[in-house]
């Protein structure tokens, strides 16, 4: 089947999730305390300021605690994202029960957040200025439906696009190996149909871990 790559893999009985999560840790090279170290080293703390810079620009002073959290969780679905792409490999990431539950602690913190520092001004968010009188009651359960609907688009929006995408260059492939020996010019274009395939792949890959963290930071935005 064509969803078993989709499946947490098991040793023992055991689920190796946890594992695969870890794993990309494994890649960061830990920080030295000389100044200059290494080019990877120096490559990695760019692309760290790089997002930190990015994802903290929309917020005020307030807002950038949560620079590391939000840098972190960046580099863990970019990390784990690239590496699903690789052959006979997992990706935790396709998995919704994962997605919910980085995005809807988060949401549920910038929420609380707000709540608790401006409950006027977050509250206000539920009812438009200058809403005509017999259209409050059904603006404010369309707003709180939306606010409620945030957590579950978040997460399913990268579990759909990393599953899908999986699932074409699966399915691209495997037409590949069957065309190979009937039709071996079909099967070289289709090859390079793959090799672009793959290419936006990785691309939907970094794009998705992006949109996911500066869609937090823009719901964190609102609530400081």
């Amino acid at each position: 089947s064509f969803f078993d790559q989709f499946a947490s893999p098991y040793l023992l009985g055991i689920p190796l999730i946890l594992l695969s999560l870890l794993f990309p840790a494994l890649l960061i090279p830990t920080p030295d305390s000389r100044w200059i170290t290494n080019r990877l080293s120096t490559l990695q703390l760019w692309f760290l300021n790089l997002i930190t810079k990015q994802l903290m620009i929309p917020l005020n002073k307030n807002g950038h605690k949560w620079a590391l959290i939000l840098t972190s969780l960046m580099i863990l679905l970019l990390t784990i994202n690239l590496l699903g792409l690789l052959p006979y490999t997992f990706t935790p990431t396709t998995q919704l029960s994962m997605n919910l539950a980085l995005a809807i602690p988060l949401w549920l913190a910038t929420l609380l957040t707000g709540l608790r520092n401006q409950p006027s001004i977050s509250l206000g968010h539920l009812l438009p200025e200058g809403t005509p009188t017999p259209l409050i009651p059904a603006l404010i359960l369309i707003e709180t439906t939306s606010l409620i609907i945030r957590p579950l688009a978040l997460g399913v929006r990268l579990t759909a696009n990393l599953t899908a995408g999986h699932l074409l260059i699966q399915l691209i492939s495997t037409a590949v190996t069957v065309l190979l020996p009937i039709m071996p010019a079909v099967s070289l274009l289709t090859a390079l149909i793959l090799l672009l395939l793959t290419i936006l792949e990785v691309a939907v890959a970094m794009i998705q871990a992006y949109v996911f963290v500066l869609l937090l930071s823009l719901y964190l935005q609102e609530n400081i």
